[in-house]
């Protein structure tokens, strides 16, 4: 009896367990990029616009408030957090603008626009390269507790209007990722890794019977076995570092007759291993500056094979001005799958209503028993 009644309390234990691992385990998204202004117009500020995201989703932004550095690191300051919805759409807008005196009708800072060929830590005033109002390029990022469903940057460029920004949209694309827990153990048994991909998408088409933006990007990955955080993601430091080449120029552009064209995915041939709690990914952008077919637009590249595979010991010809770099993590929360204070709280509770109940049941058995004999 004494038995069989540990077991089924063990077995109702594990019940309360399994949604409080669940709950548990969450993976978050982090991002750092630097991005250069090539839009040929002076920019007062920057725009990341997260949809399918609340602000409860946005756990970080590089220098924001509240950081372990100070918000000067940013030439803009703290960026403002706001949600929007328009109906069934809704999202996030993290939002980096400059201040602008309508006494003197002047801003206070701006992105130049030009050229910037020094792909790394450079785009913020701790950068290695003087960084300064002559800097043609910014550093910006945003951690989430999810991905978001579309991500889209703008720079906000400066008008005609005194104090009146424009937006212009940015050929940086953002990665997506996507994790895929492996199926519940038997009672016991560890939890396998997860499989883990990394998605972006070219540009879409400009011209909607023509291919879009063709750009170069170079791509590379690390496994760590602790959690990143946001400062984590610079060029410089030894996390991103440690990334190694997983692909070398590939050419990123959308074919309009093959909805499967223009997207590079990473990962996902295989679990992680079973240390990893982050997984980081390095994206550099290059211009493509290539012939294009003149009824196509579908880029004509001089070097490589029929996918735009560049040889390491290939000439560069193709490749242009850098773009910009995106240095995105995602933190797998396996650690997480040991509840936490508050869910040991919560598990707790439930074992202690379970014990209760069953000794009520318990007595109850007894009481009805002595009341047969009687009878």
């Amino acid at each position: 009896m004494t038995v069989r009644f540990n077991a089924s309390w063990a077995a109702s234990a594990l019940l309360v367990l399994q949604p409080v691992l669940a709950q548990a385990s969450v993976f978050g998204t982090l991002g750092n990029f630097d991005v250069v202004n090539d839009t040929g117009r002076i920019a007062r500020g920057f725009e990341i616009d997260l949809e399918g995201l609340h602000l409860a989703d946005v756990t970080d932004t590089f220098g924001g408030a509240g950081r372990g550095f100070p918000t000067t690191v940013e030439r803009y300051g703290s960026p403002s957090v706001t949600e929007y919805s328009n109906g069934a759409l809704f999202g996030v807008k993290v939002t980096y603008s400059a201040s602008f005196d309508q006494l003197t009708g002047l801003w206070n800072v701006g992105t130049p626009s030009g050229v910037f060929n020094t792909p790394g830590e450079s785009c913020w005033t701790g950068g290695n390269i003087g960084y300064g109002p002559s800097t043609p390029c910014d550093h910006f990022g945003v951690g989430t507790r999810i991905s978001a469903s579309k991500t889209t940057y703008n720079w906000l460029l400066e008008t005609a209007t005194p104090g009146v920004t424009t937006n212009g949209l940015v050929t940086l694309p953002a990665p997506a990722w996507v994790v895929t827990p492996a199926p519940p153990p038997p009672v016991g048994v560890p939890p396998a890794p997860p499989v883990v991909v990394a998605r972006i998408q070219a540009p879409a088409p400009e011209v909607e019977s023509q291919f879009g933006t063709a750009i170069w990007v170079k791509v590379f990955t690390t496994e760590l076995e602790d959690p990143v955080e946001l400062e984590d993601l610079m060029g410089a430091n030894a996390k991103v570092k440690a990334a190694k080449t997983e692909m070398e120029w590939q050419l990123l552009q959308k074919d309009p007759g093959n909805p499967l064209s223009g997207v590079i995915e990473n990962g996902g041939a295989a679990a992680v291993g079973a240390k990893a709690e982050a997984v980081i990914r390095r994206y550099e952008f290059y211009q493509y500056v290539g012939s294009f077919d003149a009824e196509t637009h579908e880029a004509l590249p001089t070097l490589g094979d029929s996918m735009g595979n560049l040889d390491a010991n290939q000439g560069l010809i193709d490749v242009g001005h850098f773009i910009g770099a995106q240095n995105a993590a995602v933190n797998l929360g396996l650690a997480a799958a040991v509840p936490e204070p508050q869910h040991w709280a919560l598990l707790l509770g439930g074992l202690f209503t379970l014990r209760w109940l069953t000794l009520r049941r318990g007595a109850s058995t007894t009481r009805h028993g002595r009341t047969s004999s009687a009878g």
